[in-house]
C-alpha cells in the first residue's frame, strides 16, 4: 500500500488526509501540538466560522489574494458539499447574517469532533507532539520527513499543510516556507491580515469593549483617497479598532501602511446629513433645558457620549437651547464622519490570517502539487491566497485541502 505523510493538523491538514485516507492510501497525519485544529477553536469567538452558504463566485470574489488560483479546488468542494460533508459526519449547522455558517451549537469543538471522524473513517495515523523538521526530496521527488528528534519517515508523497504565521500560539510559525524554499519555491513577503488596527487617539482606551452595529466606515490615504468602505460591525480595543469591517479593511492597507491612513466611522449610515440633523433637531427640542452632555442619551450608547462630546467643543454644560446652528453642524460632522488615525496593526499574534505565502504559479491547481517536486503537495493558509471574513478562509482551507487528498498520487 502507498504511503502518504500530511504534515500540520488544521483545518486543510485534516482534510487532506482524511480525503487521501479515504482512497484507500495509508495516510499517517504528523501534528507538532498535542492535539488537532488548534486555531479552529479559536476561530470565530470560539464558535467556528467554517464556511459562507454561497456559489462558486461568490467566493472567488471574496478572495483579494489569488482568487483564480482556488477555482478548480472549489469545483473539488464548494461550499455546499462542504456543509453536506459535515453533515454527514454528524455536525449540525445554521447559517447566520452575512451568510455565515455556523455549528447549531455554537461550539468549534464540534467542528473538530466532525473532523477526527473523517480521520477515523479514512483509517488515518495520528502522530500527535511530533513535530516536523525536514521534507526530504530525492530525485526530484518528496520521499519522506525527517522529524525534530531525528527519525526519518519515508512516503511516497507528502502534504504540507501548516498554516502561516499567524496566531503563532497555535503552532503556525512558518515551518511550510521553510519546507518550500528548500525544494526551491518562492514564498512571498508576508503580512498579518484580517488583524485589528492600532489608532494614534489616546480616547479608544476609553471605550475598550463598545461594539456598534449597524455602522459603516471608510479609510482615505493621506491624498484623501477612498481605499475601502463597509457597513457592518466594529470594536473598540485598548489600542485601537476591531471587528468584521476593521479586520476586512486591514487586508487593503496592509502593503503601504507607513503611508499613513484615517479611518471615519458613520455612527449613523442609515440617515443622510440632512435627516441627522432633523434628527438632532428634533432631541435638542425635547432636551432644550437640559446640558447638552445630558441631551444624547437617545442617540448614542451611553459610553460613546463623553468622547462625542469632548470631540464636539460643546461644553458638557451648555444648555442645549443655547448651541448655536455652526455648534450642531460640527457635531453632525462628527457623527457622520468620527476620524481617527492608524498608525499600524496589532501584529501577527492577533492576525485571523497570513496575507501571502508560497508561490501560487507554481503550484497545479488541480492537485496542490508543486511543478517542481513530484509528489510534494502545500494546502491552506501556507499558500499565497487569502479572503475577507465570513468563513471564505477556512472555506480555502478545506477546498485545497481536499484536493491535495484528491489528488495526491493520482496519477
Amino acid at each position: 500500500m502507498e504511503k502518504i505523510i500530511v504534515v500540520g493538523g488544521g483545518a486543510a491538514g485534516m482534510m487532506a488526509a482524511a480525503r487521501a485516507g479515504s482512497r484507500g492510501y495509508e495516510v499517517h497525519l504528523y501534528e507538532k501540538n498535542n492535539r488537532l485544529g488548534k486555531k479552529i477553536l479559536i476561530t470565530g469567538k470560539g464558535r467556528c466560522n467554517l464556511t459562507n452558504d454561497c456559489d462558486v463566485e461568490t467566493l472567488l470574489e471574496n478572495i483579494p489574494g489569488n482568487p483564480y488560483f482556488m477555482y478548480s479546488a472549489f469545483y473539488h468542494l464548494d461550499s455546499p458539499q462542504t456543509q453536506e460533508l459535515f453533515h454527514r459526519l454528524g455536525l449540525e449547522t445554521k447559517v447566520e447574517r452575512g451568510r455565515r455558517v455556523f455549528p447549531v451549537s455554537d461550539k468549534s469543538l464540534d467542528v473538530v469532533f466532525a473532523l477526527e471522524q473523517y480521520l477515523r473513517e479514512s483509517k488515518v495515523k495520528l502522530h500527535l507532539d511530533s513535530p516536523v523538521e525536514e521534507v526530504l526530496i530525492s530525485q526530484g521527488r518528496a520521499v519522506g520527513v525527517r522529524l525534530k528528534k531525528g527519525t526519518v519517515v519515508e512516503a511516497d508523497a507528502v502534504i504540507v499543510a501548516t498554516g502561516g504565521l499567524s496566531y503563532p500560539a497555535t503552532g503556525s510559525t512558518g515551518d511550510g516556507y521553510r519546507f518550500a524554499k528548500k525544494a526551491g519555491h518562492q514564498v512571498t513577503k508576508l503580512y498579518p491580515s484580517l488583524v485589528p488596527l492600532k489608532a494614534e487617539e489616546a480616547w479608544c482606551k476609553s471605550l475598550m469593549g463598545l461594539s456598534l452595529r449597524n455602522i459603516s466606515i471608510q479609510v482615505k490615504n493621506k491624498k484623501g483617497k477612498t481605499v475601502f468602505e463597509e457597513f457592518g460591525e466594529m470594536l473598540f480595543t485598548h489600542y485601537g479598532v476591531s471587528g468584521p469591517v476593521i479586520l476586512s479593511a486591514s487586508r487593503h492597507l496592509l502593503f503601504s501602511m507607513e503611508e499613513g491612513y484615517r479611518l471615519y466611522i458613520d455612527l449613523k449610515p442609515a440617515m443622510d446629513e440632512k435627516k441627522l440633523d432633523m434628527r438632532l433637531l428634533r432631541d435638542f427640542e425635547k432636551y432644550a433645558n437640559r446640558d447638552f452632555g445630558n441631551a444624547l442619551d437617545d442617540l448614542l450608547p451611553k459610553k460613546l457620549i463623553p468622547v462625542i462630546i469632548a470631540l464636539s467643543g460643546i461644553a458638557a454644560d451648555k444648555k442645549v437651547n443655547n448651541i448655536t446652528k455652526e455648534e450642531r453642524k460640527n457635531l453632525l460632522s462628527l457623527l457622520k464622519g468620527l476620524p481617527l488615525t492608524i498608525t499600524g496593526t496589532a501584529g501577527f499574534n492577533e492576525a485571523v490570517i497570513t496575507c501571502g505565502g508560497i508561490c501560487v504559479d507554481e503550484m497545479d491547481p488541480s492537485t496542490m502539487e508543486s511543478k517542481f517536486v513530484k509528489n510534494l503537495h502545500f494546502a491552506g493558509e501556507v499558500l499565497d491566497v487569502d479572503a475577507y471574513t465570513g468563513g471564505y478562509n477556512l472555506q480555502i482551507a478545506f477546498s485545497s485541502g481536499y484536493t491535495a487528498g484528491e489528488g495526491v498520487l493520482a496519477q
